[in-house]
């Protein structure tokens, strides 16, 4: 009796399973993700299909929208990415692995040969591609995916749409469910530096600018180690663009202390930069904190009130004078800054700004020496061109990775990350932060899983539209660090319609950003993307206004 209970009950699990796979279906998932030009393979289409009794995959047919430029392509590929088990809860999966790894170094450009079996490939496609794979579907899910790889000539003005249009099982047309908004676009994509170049393990916390001679300046940790924030072997990079963020030149190093007062590199990083314009003289300043013998622990963590380095992390500038080709010496101004009963001070990493009247400012932080490290955002600035430096209040505690941006009537945003979460916190100063109030939309308009965000302010008579602008980039989610979005504020930041606004990268990444406009119709963004550590893009304000 008891061995006929067990072998019903083994039957009815068997049962059980197999009801997840009763029929064929095949549902397709296009990705929302940035399509880097340098990248031999790139996730176009995700496919799944179940196949309760295996099958004949015939064909794959897809058809490339009219805005594509067919010509930038160099191929179109479908892998196939293998099986699910039968006791996974797959209902929201759409690959087994990481198609292309994006923090592997040196595996950051081609499709992962673990889970990738290239099954055809189309070069020189036409607006109809067939792929005709003629392979055994095993009983149970199968995981494909489309793949693009773009020409060295395409530009990042170029889009791809595309649909899936056919599959054929067993000489039979299969529905097909689409599982994704209707009306995406793929928008090209650089990436600036990869996991592995340079010798570098990660790169983290992007800062842009468009320099006075037009080239774009940008800037970001270089962390040999691993991702981790300092303290740790961390220096500040620098890569310069001279043709809109299309190709970058050999990565240079712009704040390095090595061995400082003998003490390791690992003991001497430099990390979290900010970078602004001098739009009077011409320079670049680079701000960014240096934390000298902290042992191994996190600097926040670490740092405890004082003035001098052996006590306290450092805020530096570094100045070019040649657009960003070389740098000064590194020289601390906390001194000029920092109450020295508070633990941790430094700047808003990202960039700063050049005012209407020239004043230099960039954002900053500070923690008090508490048990939770309290922190509070303010702003710094300079009224000789960045040889002295003042700072007043702070806008409001539990706040942190700050940006400024200059309203037309001359006033100062601050636009704080939130350690509360939810949403962004934003301030508003007449007096270059003797004095604070609070805006409208703070708390409110702009949503955020408690990350660093870039804010810009771009004039009417500096931008296509001839319309004041803010235009903001992050991570729009509260929940986690995906779906960078650009969005633009056509009054001054009170609303922010979801009509103005382009989605990036649905994927998850660490979710920094920085904003430049390239010029009159196109801002630039440097962000850590789900497909690169520092990737580029070129959004024309058409996109991203639409009126």
């Amino acid at each position: 009796m008891k061995r006929i209970k067990s072998l019903a009950l083994a039957l009815s699990a068997v049962l059980s399973v197999s009801a997840v796979y009763a029929e064929t279906t095949v549902k397709v998932q296009e990705t929302r993700i940035p399509i880097l030009i340098e990248r031999y393979d790139n996730v176009l289409f995700r496919l799944k299909i179940s196949a309760d009794e295996g099958g004949r995959l015939d064909r794959v047919a897809l058809q490339l929208g009219p805005e594509c430029d067919a010509s930038h392509i160099h191929s179109l590929k479908l892998y196939y990415g293998g099986t699910e088990s039968r006791t996974r809860d797959h209902r929201g999966v759409f690959e087994p692995a990481e198609y292309i790894a994006s923090n592997d170094p040196g595996n950051t450009l081609k499709a992962n040969p673990a889970f990738s079996i290239l099954k055809c490939e189309v070069r020189n496609p036409g607006r109809t591609v067939t792929f005709n794979p003629g392979m055994t579907l095993f009983p149970g899910v199968n995981y494909l995916w489309v793949s693009v790889r773009m020409k060295n000539k395409a530009k990042l003005s170029d889009k791809i749409s595309a649909a899936i249009t056919s599959v054929r099982i067993d000489g039979v047309e299969a529905a097909v469910e689409k599982v994704s908004p209707d009306g995406i676009v793929h928008r090209m994509g650089v990436g600036v530096r990869h996991a592995g170049d340079d010798g570098s393990k990660a790169f983290r916390i992007p800062g842009l600018v468009t320099s006075n001679a037009g080239t774009l300046v940008a800037v970001y940790d270089i962390r040999y180690e691993s991702s981790r924030d300092l303290q740790g072997h961390i220096d500040i990079g620098v890569s310069r663009s001279r043709d809109g963020g299309r190709t970058w030149e050999k990565m240079r190093r712009a704040i390095s202390y090595g061995e400082y007062g003998g003490l390791p590199a690992a003991q001497n990083g430099a990390g979290d930069p900010a970078i602004l314009v001098d739009n009077v003289t011409g320079d670049l300043i680079i701000a960014s904190i240096w934390a000298h013998g902290m042992g191994n622990g996190l600097s926040w963590w670490s740092t405890v009130p004082g003035i001098s380095p052996d006590y306290t992390a450092q805020l530096v500038l570094s100045r070019s004078s040649d657009d960003g080709k070389t740098w000064s010496a590194p020289v601390s101004v906390t001194p000029q800054l920092k109450d020295s009963s508070w633990a941790f001070f430094f700047q808003g990493p990202g960039r700063g700004i050049t005012t209407s009247d020239g004043t230099l400012v960039f954002a900053t932080q500070y923690t008090e020496f508490d048990a939770g490290r309290t922190p509070h955002a303010g702003i710094m600035y300079s009224k000789d061109h960045g040889k002295t430096w003042n700072m007043h209040k702070a806008a409001k505690d539990s706040t942190t990775e700050a940006q400024v941006a200059e309203l037309p009537d001359g006033s100062l945003m601050l636009n704080m990350r939130d350690n509360r979460g939810g949403a962004r916190s934003v301030a508003v100063t007449r007096d270059l932060g003797r004095t604070w109030e609070e805006h409208p939309s703070s708390r409110k308009a702009l949503i955020e899983p408690v990350c660093m965000a870039s804010l810009i302010s771009v004039r009417a008579e500096d931008n296509v539209t001839g319309k004041d602008l803010l235009l903001f980039s992050n991570p729009e989610s509260t929940r986690a660090r995906n779906r960078m979005t650009i969005k633009a504020s056509l009054d001054g930041g009170l609303t922010w319609s979801p009509e103005h606004s382009v989605l990036l990268d649905e994927g998850t990444g660490w979710g920094y950003s920085c904003l430049s406009m390239i010029d009159g119709e196109t801002v630039g963004i440097l962000y850590e993307s789900s497909v690169a550590h520092m990737t580029f893009q070129a959004i024309p304000l058409k996109d991203i206004i639409k009126e």
